[in-house]
C-alpha cells in the first residue's frame, strides 16, 4: 500500500532539515576561519602569499561545488586518507566556503579607510594588534550582509549531499517521494522549510544593508 503524505512523513523531513543546519554550520564554521586566512593572505605584503591565496580562491570559485565534494570523496581515500561522508562533505564545503568568504572579507578589509591603518601604525601598533583592533572589526561590519547571503546560498548548496548518501533535507524528500509517490506535496514541503530556514537570513541581510547604506 502507497503511503499517503501527511504530518508523520513531514517530520521526516524536518529530521532532514536538522542535518542540513548541523552541516551548514559546520563548513561555515571551518571555512570561516579559514577564510579568514585567506583574506589575510590576500591583503598581505607579501606578493607570494597573495598570489598564492588568489590561485586558492580561482580554483574553488572557479570549480563547481559538486565536482568540489566528489574530488574530495572520492579523492582522499586513493590518497589512504579514508572518511566518512559527513567528513568529506564537511572539508569540502569548508573549503569552498573559505574562497568566497576570503574573497569577501578582502573586500571588506581593503574598504577600510587606510587612515585607520596608518594612524594605528603611526601609534606603534603592531600588525596584530592594528588587525584584531583596528580593521578587522570595522571590515566584518561591511562584510556582514555579504556574509549572510553567502550563509543562505550555503545551506542550499548543502542539497548535494543528496548525492553523496546523506540523509539530509532533499535526500529525505528523494526517500519520502519514494515511498508515497507524491512528489509535487514532496518536494513542494521541501522547497517550504527551506524557505523558512533561508527567509530570516535573506531579510536580516537586507536590513543590516539598509542600515549600513543609511550610515553612509
Amino acid at each position: 500500500m502507497i503511503r499517503q503524505f501527511g504530518w508523520g512523513e513531514f517530520l521526516f523531513l524536518l529530521e532532514g532539515a536538522r542535518w542540513t543546519v548541523v552541516l551548514s554550520l559546520l563548513a561555515f564554521t571551518a571555512g570561516g576561519a579559514l577564510g579568514l586566512a585567506v583574506a589575510l593572505g590576500r591583503t598581505s605584503k607579501w606578493k607570494s602569499l597573495r598570489i598564492l591565496t588568489a590561485t586558492y580562491i580561482q580554483i574553488f570559485q572557479g570549480t563547481p561545488l559538486l565536482v568540489q565534494l566528489f574530488f574530495v570523496y572520492f579523492g582522499l581515500p586513493l590518497l589512504g586518507l579514508k572518511v566518512d561522508v559527513w567528513v568529506a562533505l564537511t572539508i569540502g564545503l569548508s573549503l569552498h566556503t573559505s574562497a568566497f568568504l576570503g574573497e569577501i572579507w578582502r573586500g571588506s578589509i581593503q574598504a577600510v579607510p587606510d587612515g585607520q591603518s596608518e594612524a594605528a601604525r603611526a601609534l606603534g601598533i603592531g600588525y596584530v594588534h592594528r588587525m584584531v583592533d583596528v580593521v578587522l572589526p570595522q571590515a566584518f561590519r561591511i562584510g556582514l550582509p555579504a556574509t549572510i547571503s553567502f550563509l543562505v546560498n550555503l545551506i542550499k548548496g548543502t542539497a548535494l549531499a543528496a548525492l553523496l548518501g546523506l540523509t539530509e533535507l532533499t535526500r529525505s524528500g528523494q526517500l519520502m517521494s519514494n515511498i508515497t509517490f507524491q512528489p509535487l506535496q514532496v518536494y513542494g514541503a521541501v522547497a517550504l522549510i527551506y524557505f523558512l530556514i533561508c527567509i530570516p537570513l535573506t531579510y536580516c541581510s537586507a536590513r543590516i544593508e539598509r542600515r549600513l547604506n543609511a550610515a553612509r
